[in-house]
């Protein structure tokens, strides 16, 4: 049994529409949509998740797209930006993709040894496509428009904004068992070895940033990987023993998590890999069907009337 954190589950984020979300990442960045479900605590709302062929954790992001939400302001007490993994020298095919796709980025450029190409979604969300130093040898989600040569392959790092750097590491090494690998600067690279990717967690630290506001284009939290339930509720007991709040364990459907703000002011969650997507849809149906929580079930006509149309 892995009894470690291993490396990055999801990440979620909330967007400011449904279907200009679902056509950003299906069509633009040629994600598979993984799962089309609702936000359990409010199911006239979307909950979509995007990810490899199969939903493999350390490829998930997800999002709540609240029609009509302000947006968001990037800033301290927030994980900031989201980088991908893609192939090297696939960058000329992104920068053409984005600007026959009017989406905003910048001209590539060099952190801890590896190239990076960041850009925005169409709510601001903060992206980077990133060639890693070590290979990556997941197979990604090809589609007709973006293919394995250019895809990207699940995440390779995600980056936190603090004020102070002390107590977000505290967490990352003392209880998920990251170390310090590289600094630059005032960017600190965590790693875990305990996985071969999406293994890395970026902490920058700005004493005088201010606070951000999460909202449309903001990352909600950030969901860290373990093997099982055991393995979750042994990591309950080492967050409430370090003097950190955290809930009981929660039933999502297709894992189990438990939630926990950490001291710097991001959401953490921890998730297990069961029972996993295809606990209700074939890996060929992935994302097709509109699966809800059994306690909406007996109102599924009403959510389905209201939710917005995606095609």
């Amino acid at each position: 049994m892995k009894n470690n954190i291993q490396g990055l589950h999801h990440i979620t984020a909330i967007a400011g529409g449904a279907k200009k979300n679902y056509d950003f990442y299906t069509r633009v960045l040629g994600l598979r949509m993984v799962k089309k479900t609702v936000n359990f605590d409010d199911p006239f709302t979307y909950h979509f998740y995007y990810g490899d062929r199969v939903g493999t954790p350390g490829s998930i992001l997800t999002f709540f797209p609240w029609e009509g939400i302000t947006a968001g302001r990037r800033g301290s007490r927030q994980a900031t930006e989201i980088g991908y993994s893609v192939p090297e020298n696939s960058f000329d095919f992104w920068l053409k993709r984005f600007e026959a796709n009017n989406v905003i980025f910048n001209k590539p450029a060099e952190k801890f040894g590896e190239q990076y190409l960041t850009f925005l979604d169409p709510d601001g969300l903060k992206l980077e496509l990133i060639t890693p130093k070590t290979p990556d040898n997941r197979l990604p989600w090809e589609t007709g428009e973006v293919t394995a040569e250019h895809a990207t392959k699940g995440f390779h790092n995600v980056t936190i904004t603090t004020n102070q750097l002390q107590p977000t590491a505290d967490v990352l090494t003392g209880i998920f068992g990251y170390k310090l690998a590289e600094q630059h600067v005032n960017r600190f690279r965590f790693v875990t070895g305990a996985a071969g990717n999406a293994n890395i967690v970026d902490v920058v630290e700005v004493p005088g940033e201010p606070i951000g506001h999460v909202a449309g284009g903001s990352v909600h939290h950030v969901a860290f990987r373990v093997e099982n339930d055991q393995v979750l509720m042994e990591f309950r007991n080492k967050i409430v023993a370090a003097g950190l709040h955290i809930t009981e364990k929660i039933d999502r459907n297709y894992f189990y998590s438990l939630y926990f703000r950490e001291p710097g002011g991001v959401l953490f969650e921890i998730a297990t890999d069961n029972p996993g997507f295809t606990i209700d849809e074939r890996i060929e149906e992935l994302g097709t069907g509109l699966k809800l929580p059994a306690r909406y079930e007996h109102i599924r006509e009403d959510i389905s009337s209201k939710l917005p149309k995606l095609i």
